[in-house]
């Protein structure tokens, strides 16, 4: 048995598990299991450091190293403070508590996280004279511990991500409530394109499908244009062993089929555009500054992927209005295509006027969504089929179960009271939007108050990676992060 190998979780939104179990599996995973919004897998530190690089459907990647059972918060915090901590961790050290919380016994998340960061401390401070123990940082830690709970099941991890891994890195700007970076690419991988045929977003926004599609047909590994990754600060952090693969091109391939995008919004493209251009791939797409009604043609063969307005700021006969029209281009336009778009509700779903192939519900946000795969063939179906045509999905993360018609009297074909997942509301098995994507928004938030990197003049930062001695040579400058309230300098980080 090779011991350099450990167990890891990564996480991910729920309906993109098999997704991102294929990626991983891709990447050399052993053991790789899909879970409810997680994969666990087996890995050494090279696997670790690649997963978090490559994978563009996870959240975070996570390596367990404590587990034991507690019913309340007493043993909770008697069992915290008999670990060994100064194997992760030393007084001169800072470290942040993410908890995630399914139990009876534990229903405050929020305390759950004072009582393993009061065991921590007291840990350190029994044991040093001066009563010294580790800092709490919110943003920029150098350990991140992640406790989850599952009735009395705890389990104690290091997260290795450090900042959500949707955070590429490339967006420069972005429209009100762009798609999630790591949904987009999830809904790219579910429809099975891989850059072998025409890509079109008509309704693109801030350009995060183009982007993350340009991105996974130039086989380009998403986490490149990070500025850091948590297992950076880790004690064994093998820094030649991660430049090596990070450096690695040796997979990227040129592009070579049509990547277009538009948007009836000038703000929107100028927006769309910037972002093409920080991630190196604005060469790769045609992008235009076109409203959806002017669409008239579109290459043959493609795959059409959209997230429309959901109407949260537009009359209800303006949303009706525009589902209505986009059901007639692709109806009319995009014959031959697999289209994918992705609604809030139903009832405006239901003026597209075309019977999905397929439906999944996805977490846009704090919105609970339906993706909707139509397969867009001329002519009515009986004769489409009979012509020999399939109205079979061609998604790739579930290749064994067929499409099924729509019912209408099923709502939602699911078998129960709403999105057919089981409970009332999200979803969740607790009690609103999931515990730990609250934890993730208020590190998010923070994330977004730093000032980023200057950006390279050239189209293509690809070309220089993230080496810090190539790009104070060539910007002559380094990597800057704003000052924080009350920072005078490194001494304040300790």
């Amino acid at each position: 048995m090779n011991t350099d190998k450990f167990d890891m979780v990564a996480k991910t939104f729920q309906g993109l598990e098999e997704v991102l179990a294929e990626e991983l599996r891709n990447l050399g995973a052993e053991n790789v299991e899909p879970g409810r919004r997680m994969v666990s897998f087996q890995g050494d530190k090279a696997m670790m450091y690649k997963a978090n690089l490559c994978c563009r459907t996870a959240l975070r990647i996570l390596k367990p190293f404590y587990t034991f059972k507690a019913y309340d918060a007493d043993k909770l915090y008697d069992r915290v403070k008999e670990y060994d901590w100064a194997q992760l961790l030393s007084p001169e050290k800072t470290f942040a508590i993410e908890v995630t919380v399914n139990s009876d016994n534990f229903t405050n998340s929020r305390f759950v996280t004072y009582k393993v960061k009061d065991a921590i401390a007291d840990w350190f401070r029994d044991r040093d004279p001066q009563g010294r123990r580790p800092g709490v940082r919110l943003t920029d830690a150098d350990v991140v511990i992640n406790v989850h709970i599952s009735g009395s099941e705890v389990t104690l991890s290091l997260d290795s991500s450090g900042t959500s891994l949707h955070r590429r890195g490339w967006r420069e700007a972005q429209t009100e409530a762009p798609i999630n970076e790591v949904l987009a690419a999830g809904i790219i991988l579910k429809s099975g394109w891989r850059g072998e045929c025409p890509f079109v977003d008509p309704m693109c926004g801030s350009g995060t499908f183009l982007v993350e599609a340009a991105l996974i047909a130039a086989n380009i590994a998403p986490g490149i244009f990070r500025k850091g990754f948590a297992f950076e600060q880790w004690a064994d952090f093998d820094r030649e062993l991660f430049e090596t693969i990070y450096n690695d091109d040796s997979a990227e391939r040129e592009i070579t089929c049509q990547i277009i995008g538009a948007d009836i919004s000038p703000k929107a493209v100028a927006i769309a555009r910037e972002n093409l251009k920080s991630a190196g791939v604005a060469k790769y797409v045609d992008l235009q500054l076109k409203p959806l009604s002017a669409w008239a043609e579109a290459p043959a063969g493609g795959v059409l992927v959209t997230n429309p307005p959901y109407g949260e700021r537009l009359r209800p006969a303006d949303i009706e209005g525009l589902y209505d029209l986009l059901g007639n281009k692709l109806k009319h336009v995009f014959t031959g295509y697999h289209a994918w778009v992705i609604g809030y509700r139903d009832e405006d779903m239901m003026h597209i006027g075309l019977r999905p192939s397929s439906r999944d519900t996805l977490l846009n946000g704090s919105l609970q969504c339906e993706l909707r795969e139509y397969i867009i063939f001329d002519g009515d179906r009986a004769s489409f089929r009979a012509a020999g045509g399939s109205t079979e999905s061609r998604r790739t993360d579930r290749p064994f179960r067929k499409a099924r018609p729509f019912n209408k009297d099923e709502k939602f074909d699911r078998g129960d009271r709403k999105f057919g997942h089981g409970d009332r509301k999200f979803d969740r098995g607790d009690r609103k939007f999931d515990r730990d994507r609250k934890f993730d928004r208020k590190f998010d938030r923070n994330f977004d108050r730093e000032e980023r990197p200057e950006q390279p003049e050239s189209e293509n930062p690809l070309a220089k990676r993230r080496n810090i001695k190539a790009l104070e040579a060539i910007t002559g400058k380094q990597p800057r992060i704003s000052a924080r309230k009350g920072w005078r300098g490194p001494k304040d980080e300790q």
